[in-house]
This record gives C-alpha cells, structure tokens and sequence, in this order.
C-alpha cells in the first residue's frame, strides 16, 4: 500500500490517520481542493442485490467522513450500470436483472444504509442518485461518437477487470466490456449536474477511476480526481465480512443486529484498533487507549467496537439492545429475548437442529463441534451427535437455546 502524504486539510488528514487512505490522484492539488472549497463526492453502488455488505462499508464510511468534514456526498445506485454489470472480480456474466428487480434492490439498499448519512437540501447534505436517469436515454450512435471515440480498445483490454477474465479465458460480454466507458461517464455526467469534482471507491476500481478522470478532462476540461481506499482483509488474511454462514449484509432483514454486534464482537484480536478507526466515530485517542488493552480486557474494547458500529449502521436503540442481549446470553446464561429465532419440528436430532440454526454448516462440521463440547441445548454441552431432541426440553416460554461455544446462540421455537 503506499505511503500517504503529509496533508493539510482536515478530512484527507483524519482519513489517513483512520487507515482509510489508499491512493489518490493529485495529492497535492487535491489537499487545496479540500481546504479550500466544499468537495462534492461521489461512490457508486450497484443494484445487483436487495443490500449491500460489510465489504462496501468502508466506502460508506467515506461518504460518512467527507459528511462530517462538511463535504457534499453523493450515493449514486447504479440503476443504469447495473443492467450492464461490472466485470471486476467476477469470472462469468452477472445475471441480468429485470427493471422491477433493480428498482426494488435499489431501495433496499437504501433503507439497509440511511444511518450511516444524512440526506436532505443543506450545502453537506447526501443526494440520492440513480444513473439510470441518464444511462436509459443514451441514443447508442451519438453516445459512441462523443464518448466512445475516447476510448482506446488497447487500454481497455490492460484494465485489471478485462485482463483477469481473459487471462482465465472466461468469456466477457460485449455489454460488460462497455462497463467502465458508462462509469467514466458518470463522472462527467455528475460534475455537470452536481460539481461533483472527486469519486471515491475502493483501489480494485482505480482504472475504471482514471478513465472518468480523463474523461473530464476531453467532454468537460476539467481537472477531476480519484480517492481510493484499501481493500480489508483481516488480521489472518481472511476476507472481510465472509463468515462460515456466509456474506455479513447490512440491511437487518438480511442479518439482525444482534448478529451484526456478534460479527463485530469476533473481531480478531490484532485488528481491533484498526476496525475502531474504519468503522467507527470515536475519537483516536481513545483508540488508541483501548487497542492497548491485553487478555480479557480487550474483550471489553471488541464489545465497544461491536456496539458503536452497530449503532452508526442500525442506530443506538438496536445496538444497545443487540449489546443487552448478548451479555444476557452468554454473560449471564439466559435466554435473552432478542436472539435469532428458528420454527423447527420436533423431535429432531441434534445434528440437523445445529445446521438449520446456522450454527454450522454441515452435520460433519456439528460432530467436530460435539466433539470439542462446543455445541450446547440449554446451555449444556451435548456429547452425543445421534442426540435427539425432544418437545421435553422446551423451557417454561416453550423455546431452546442451541449454542456454538460462548458467542453464537440461536432460540429454538417448535413448528
């Protein structure tokens, strides 16, 4: 990764100082951009599924901070690109949606992230942008006359999206090859409605980042410019936000909160202050007190990350109730209203209860648990994985509690 400058504007200084720095274009001519004007911004987002994932939060956080720094974000949902699809990190066609289907994914995605900005008129108030508004009125020869004579067939085959597809020799669609000439064009396109002079994204974007760039420079003669942020992984090299039961979304009807908490709560011990940083407004001093903590006391700080970045995605109310009703669960051996909840039939045996809860993954997975005595009912560890469980070990509320270890719990309602 490479080094950051030395800036002097507020938000690119915080922004490097949050490990969120990756790259950018003209550092120098972008640090006065900062101090000097209100930087419009925008990160784009497509409509491929009903929400986004952990994985695209540190680009929201961006849009966040260039918030709080009194900068305009603006959230553009791909409504227009999303009907092409991005090559980038896929080794087959993305399938295509219909335009019911990205409008409804468009607005879920929406209500999964209104938290995390404040939308409305004022001068740093976040906008809503679709680029289907004028993507879908593009007329094809006009459209290649002015902007696709820019485009040089040779350099679009050395982008890393295109190179990477061929190199497998999977096959790449003309539509998704067409996909980085309609994003350059969203950034002329937002300059001249909005004076959005900057796109931000993650560093696996930056080819398609400079062509908008010199896109400006040839439709607009403008100066725009690039901010890229790193891709996280996790302190063992895992990838972030994937987990054994799959993708960590952000809207709560794909993961609740208390499993959002929970996910926060696992945090690795060696990334603890830098998920601090990233993913929540606390100050860095305190950080920095707080990732010093060793042994059971940096369990403490896990559970602070957990609960203030469960708060900025699904508000305080849910993060302090997701909080409550862990240290119910596995602090004080309860029930806790408020975990996941599944209906299941009974009775069943202990190994298909254990995948149907999402505690594990497979039967083979559930032996390996039982024989460790990481799977519990009701709190206690079951040692036989041919364990049936009866409508007997339902409590006085007429639930289970199955759990994996201290931290993952699941209740358990009869069918």
């Amino acid at each position: 990764m490479p080094a950051a400058p030395i800036f002097k504007s507020d938000f690119l200084r915080t922004f490097a100082e949050r490990g969120a720095y990756y790259d950018c274009s003209g550092a120098e001519e972008l640090d006065k951009l900062f101090a000097t004007e209100r930087v419009t911004t925008y990160i784009g987002f497509d409509c491929t599924a009903d929400s986004l994932h952990v994985g695209s939060l540190v680009q929201l956080m961006t849009l966040r901070r260039l918030q709080q720094a009194g900068h305009k974000p603006i959230l553009l949902m791909g409504g227009g690109t999303t009907k092409a699809g991005d090559p980038s990190g896929k080794d087959e066609t993305r399938q295509l949606l219909t335009n019911e289907q990205i409008e409804a994914n468009k607005n879920s995605i929406l209500s999964g992230v209104q938290h995390l900005l404040k939308f409305g008129d004022g001068p740093s108030d976040a906008v809503l942008v679709d680029n289907a508004e004028w993507l879908d009125k593009i007329e094809w020869i006009p459209f290649l006359r002015e902007v696709g004579r820019h485009f040089s067939v040779n350099r679009m085959l050395t982008m890393e999206s295109v190179k990477i597809r061929l190199e497998r020799e999977q096959p790449l669609s003309f539509l998704e090859f067409n996909y980085s000439i309609m994003q350059a064009y969203d950034f002329v396109e937002l300059y001249k409605r909005y004076g959005c002079r900057l796109q931000s994204s993650g560093s696996d974007q930056w080819g398609n980042v400079v062509s908008g760039i010199d896109l400006g420079h040839r439709l607009a003669n403008v100066q725009l410019y690039g901010l890229t942020t790193p891709l996280i992984t996790t302190a063992s090299g895992a990838k972030m936000g994937k987990t054994a039961a799959g993708a960590v979304w952000l809207n709560a009807g794909r993961v609740s909160p208390y499993d959002y908490w929970q996910f926060w709560r696992n945090t690795e011990d060696g990334d603890v202050g830098r998920f601090l940083r990233l993913f929540t407004d606390m100050k860095l001093d305190e950080i920095t007190r707080l990732e010093s903590l060793q042994g059971a006391e940096l369990n403490e700080a896990k559970k602070i990350l957990a609960t203030e970045a469960t708060a900025i995605l699904h508000g305080r109310e849910a993060a302090d109730k997701a909080a409550g009703t862990a240290r119910q669960a596995f602090e004080q051996g309860g029930m806790a209203e408020g975990l996941p909840t599944i209906s299941a039939t009974l009775p069943d045996g202990i190994l298909n209860l254990a995948v149907a809860a999402g505690l594990v993954a497979s039967n083979s997975e559930a032996r390996k648990l039982i024989a460790n005595n990481g799977l519990k009912l009701n709190d206690v560890a079951i040692s036989d994985p041919k364990f049936m469980v009866e409508a007997s070990a339902l409590n006085a509320d007429g639930v289970l509690k199955l759990s994996s270890g201290k931290k993952k719990h699941v209740l358990m309602k009869p069918a």
